[in-house]
C-alpha cells in the first residue's frame, strides 16, 4: 500500500482516539471551536436582549411592557403578511406560526431574518446568472421529446415541465447501469477515474478520510500529474464531522482544485441552511455517476455503523452526461469565476451509443421558486396505474406529498415504502414514524429494512418509470438542499431496479397497526413533539 493511501485508511477508532488525545484545549482553540463560540455569542446576545427587555426599557425610563407589546404586535403583523403571502408549504407556515406565537418578538425576528437576510440572496443572484448561461449550452432535441410524448403522454408532459422550468432536456442515447448497493458502485467509479484524460468533476455532500476516499484520492493525485483537470467540491458541514477546515489546501498541494460549499463561519447567515446534498461524479464528459452514495467507508460497507448500509446509484454513458457536467459547473462557478464558458466541457460523449429508453437528469435548488424534486415525485404518484415502490431513509412529509401517497393507494395503486430498520438519526426516525398510521389507514404499505440502514432514494412505477438520485422524502431534501436525480422511462435498468425492490422487500418487516402499538412510548412522544416543528429542522 502506498504512503498516500495508507494515510487515508486509518480506522474510525484510531482517528477518534487521536482526536481525544488532543484534549479539550485544542478543540476549543481550533477554528471550529472558535467559530462555534462566536456563533454562540451572537445568538446569546440576541436572546439576552429579548430576555432582559424590561430591564433595558427601565434604564431608558420607558414602559417595558408597553414597548414590548407594540413592537411584538408590529413585528407579528409584518411576519404574518410575509408568511401568508409567501409560496411556503402550508405545514411549514403552521410551524412558523407556532414558533411566533410562543415567542412573538424572537420568533418574528428569526422568521424575517431567514426571509430577507442577504446571505442566500447573493447565492441566488449568482445561480440565476449561471443558469442563464447554461440555457444557451443545453438544447432540447425535439425529435427525442416528441418520441417520448408519443410513447408516454404523462412522461412527455413531465419532460415539457422540466425543460420549461429548469432547462432540463430529455435524452435517449445513454447507457445506464444500476447499482443496488454501494460496494458494487465503487469498483466502477475507480475504473472510470483511471480512464480520465481531460477532467474529473467530483461534487459530494460528504467526503471522509478512509479506505474509499483514500483509494480515490490516490487516483486523483496520479491523474493531476498526467495533466487532468481535477476539481473536488463538498459541503461545508464536513468540517464539523469528517474533514478539517484546511482540507482544500491539502488537496491543492496535490494539484487538485477544491471548494467547500458554504463552510461555517463566525457570522450568522441564512445561507447555512441551504446545503449541497448532491452526489455527482463526471469523467471527461463521457461518464457520470449519481445516487445516494457519498465518499465514506460506511457507504460501501467497508465499516459498519448501522448494520448493512444499503445505498443505490447509477452510472451513465452518453448524451445525458452533459446535464450532470453542467450541474457541477454551475455550482462550482457560484464560488469561483473560472471557466464560465461551459461549452468546452460539453458534447464530449460517445456518439455511437444506442438509444435505451429515455432519461432526464434533473436538479433542484432551495433558492428556486419551483420545487422540482417534489413535483417529479408527485407526478409519479398521480400518474401511476399499477404500483409505486419507494426507498427513502427519512419520511418527513408535507400535506401535498401525504395526500399524493394516500390518493394513489385509494385509487387502487400498490404503494409501498421501504424505510430503515436501524436508523442513523433516532429523532428523525421517530418523526418518520408519526406518518405511519395515516398512511396505513389509506392503504399505503410500509416496510422497514431489518438488516440495517436504507440510504437509497429510489422511486419505481409500473415497470416503466423510475428515479434514482440524492433526494429524500423529507423537508431538508425537498425544500432546503441542492439536489440531483435522474428520471428514467423505459430504460433497460428498470428491470434491475424492480429486482432490487423485490429482493429488498424479502429482507423487510412490514409495519402494521399492531407493530405501531408496540413502539416505545419515548419514540412516540419524541415524534409527536418534533412534528410541531418538522419543517424547521
Amino acid at each position: 500500500m502506498s504512503k498516500l493511501k495508507k494515510k487515508h485508511t486509518e480506522g474510525d477508532g484510531i482517528r477518534l482516539l487521536k482526536h481525544w488525545k488532543k484534549g479539550l484545549f485544542s478543540v476549543i482553540f481550533s477554528r471550529l471551536g472558535i467559530v462555534l463560540i462566536l456563533l454562540f455569542i451572537q445568538v446569546s446576545l440576541i436572546f439576552l436582549v429579548w430576555l432582559y427587555f424590561d430591564e433595558l426599557m427601565a434604564t431608558l425610563s420607558l414602559n417595558g411592557r408597553a414597548v414590548y407589546y407594540i413592537i411584538s404586535v408590529t413585528f407579528l403583523i409584518i411576519a404574518l403578511l410575509i408568511l401568508f403571502n409567501s409560496s411556503m408549504d402550508s405545514t411549514a407556515k403552521l410551524s412558523w406560526m407556532l414558533l411566533i406565537s410562543v415567542v412573538p418578538l424572537f420568533g418574528t425576528i428569526f422568521y424575517i431574518w431567514t426571509q430577507v437576510e442577504m446571505g442566500h440572496r447573493t447565492i441566488k443572484r449568482k445561480l440565476n446568472i449561471l443558469e442563464k448561461k447554461g440555457m444557451k449550452s443545453l438544447k432540447q432535441n425535439t425529435e427525442v421529446y416528441e418520441e417520448l410524448k408519443n410513447t408516454s403522454p404523462e412522461s412527455g408532459a413531465l419532460s415539457k415541465y422540466l425543460f420549461d422550468i429548469g432547462n432540463l432536456p430529455v435524452y435517449t442515447n445513454t447507457e445506464i447501469k444500476y447499482f443496488p448497493i454501494g460496494e458494487d458502485n465503487f469498483p466502477y467509479m475507480c475504473a472510470e477515474l483511471e480512464k480520465a484524460e481531460k477532467f474529473i468533476f467530483i461534487e459530494f455532500f460528504i467526503i471522509e478520510e478512509g479506505y474509499m476516499w483514500g483509494t480515490i484520492l490516490e487516483i486523483l493525485a496520479q491523474k493531476v500529474k498526467q495533466g487532468v483537470d481535477v476539481r473536488v467540491m463538498y459541503d461545508g458541514t464536513c468540517e464539523f464531522t469528517t474533514l478539517p477546515y484546511y482540507y482544500p489546501k491539502r488537496l491543492e498541494a496535490l494539484g487538485i482544485k477544491c471548494q467547500m460549499w458554504e463552510p461555517i463561519k463566525p457570522v450568522l447567515t441564512s445561507a447555512y441552511n441551504y446545503r449541497d446534498h448532491r452526489k455527482i461524479l463526471v469523467v471527461d464528459g463521457k461518464t457520470a455517476f449519481c445516487g445516494g452514495v457519498n465518499l465514506a467507508d460506511e457507504y460501501i460497507n467497508h465499516i459498519e455503523r448501522f448494520g448493512v448500509w444499503k445505498d443505490t446509484s447509477i452510472m451513465l454513458k452518453g448524451s445525458a452526461v452533459d446535464s450532470y457536467t453542467l450541474m457541477f459547473l454551475q455550482m462550482w462557478n457560484v464560488k469561483a469565476n473560472s471557466d464560465s464558458d461551459f461549452t468546452k466541457f460539453l458534447n464530449l460523449y460517445d456518439k455511437n451509443i444506442e438509444p435505451d429508453g429515455f432519461i432526464i437528469p434533473y436538479c433542484d435548488s432551495p433558492l428556486s421558486d419551483h420545487k422540482i424534486a417534489e413535483r417529479v415525485y408527485m407526478d409519479i404518484l398521480y400518474t401511476s396505474k399499477k404500483y409505486v415502490y419507494i426507498m427513502t431513509p427519512y419520511l418527513v412529509l408535507d400535506d401535498e406529498l401525504t395526500v399524493a401517497l394516500c390518493y394513489a393507494a385509494q385509487r387502487g395503486v400498490d404503494v409501498r415504502l421501504i424505510l430503515p430498520g436501524i436508523p442513523d438519526k433516532k429523532t428523525i426516525w421517530a418523526l418518520s414514524k408519526t406518518h405511519y398510521k395515516r398512511l396505513l389507514k389509506n392503504g399505503v404499505k410500509v416496510y422497514e429494512y431489518t438488516p440495517g440502514f436504507i440510504h437509497a432514494k429510489n422511486f419505481l412505477s409500473d415497470d416503466e418509470k423510475a428515479v434514482v438520485g440524492s433526494i429524500n422524502l423529507d423537508y431538508r431534501s425537498l425544500y432546503h438542499h441542492f439536489e440531483c436525480a435522474s428520471y428514467m422511462h423505459g430504460t433497460k435498468c428498470i428491470d434491475d431496479i424492480k429486482k432490487d425492490f423485490k429482493d429488498t422487500f424479502e429482507q423487510c418487516s412490514e409495519v402494521t397497526f399492531e407493530t405501531i402499538k408496540k413502539e416505545k412510548v419515548s419514540i412516540k412522544i419524541t415524534g409527536a413533539v418534533l412534528k410541531l416543528i418538522a419543517p424547521l429542522l
